[in-house]
């Protein structure tokens, strides 16, 4: 029996056509709805799923067949990891994949925030001239606190450091020496990097150890006037505690390409004047998504093939 591979989210098709010029069967149904997949999950041996689709214990338990939940993308916080895990589902994902591009963005977000990129394009197409309205700040010189260091949160490091940006770092476990020295970077407690940080760049997969890690008393901690970026999940962050920041301006400002729910149900958030916003485009770059579909189909031939393949 040949394995059937079931793609329920857009993937490049060089991913598609790499699975099939191996032999797997691939149906793509990229705008499937939960409740047809799971009258018919149970007929493939792997789902590729990205953000979209909700990879839920109802869906493992239908899937009798199933054997891989792989994830074109980082985050896994779309699959019901302990479900799968009871079931001996192998969960595979990419978090190399959208790393350059997610970096980029955090760092275009801060230079945004920093010189009022959007609020001067937006007056300027509004027919105004606000010159002097539109003073901001030079990165070089500025503390940036990077809260995790994974693929991502590496690249920004490495971005930040050309630019002339001091760096702090907090994780779960320490970085290497060699890694510190490179990024002339420092190790420090989470509450020391929001105290000292003139911006903090979020790069943590959302678990139940990271939601809400950044409410009310850790915004508390932060400098008067400091720059928040959250380019991660949106459920790691507080949006209430957030929302109270920027309005009494104890946060200067606030980066967002992820939020809680997606898209938001209220907007009150993404239109304060000192917010940048954008749709959870972290990914959306054409080498990225490339690099995701390809990835993904790579991991899954050597799944079932070995790593020869």
């Amino acid at each position: 029996m040949s394995v059937r591979i079931l793609v329920c989210d857009h993937m490049d098709v060089e991913g598609v056509d790499k699975l099939r010029s191996e032999g797997f069967s691939v149906d793509v149904k990229p705008s499937i709805r939960k409740e047809e997949l799971a009258k018919i999950v149970h007929e493939y041996d792997v789902l590729v799923v990205r953000s979209r689709t909700k990879v839920t214990r109802d869906i493992t338990e239908r899937g009798k067949r199933l054997r891989v939940v792989a994830r074109a993308g980082a985050g896994l916080d779309n699959i019901d990891m302990a479900a799968a895990e009871e079931r001996g589902i192998t969960v595979l994902n990419t978090p190399e994949a959208p790393a350059e591009s997610v970096a980029e963005l955090a760092i275009g977000l801060m230079l945004t925030l920093a010189r009022k990129i959007s609020l001067a394009d937006a007056s300027m197409k509004n027919g105004q001239w606000l010159k002097n309205e539109m003073e901001g700040y030079v990165l070089e010189g500025k503390t940036l606190g990077l809260i995790g260091l994974g693929n991502i949160g590496t690249r920004v490091a490495k971005i930040a450091k050309a630019i002339g940006v001091g760096i702090l770092i907090t994780k779960r476990t320490p970085p290497s020496p060699e890694l510190l020295e490179a990024l002339e970077a420092e190790f420090v407690p989470l509450e020391e990097l929001l105290r000292r940080s003139d911006i903090v760049s979020i790069h943590v997969p959302l678990t139940r150890e990271t939601e809400r890690m950044i409410g009310a008393a850790e915004v508390g901690l932060m400098k008067e006037g400091a720059f928040l970026v959250n380019t991660s999940r949106g459920g790691i962050v507080d949006e209430d505690a957030l929302l109270t920041a920027l309005r009494t301006r104890k946060l200067g400002g606030a980066a967002l390409d992820v939020y809680e729910f997606e898209p938001p149900g209220k907007f009150e958030l993404v239109r304060l004047p000192n917010v940048v916003c954008t749709p959870h485009i972290g990914a959306q770059t054409v080498e990225a998504q490339r690099a995701a579909s390809t990835l993904i189909a790579e991991k899954i031939i050597r799944f079932f093939k070995g790593p020869s393949s």
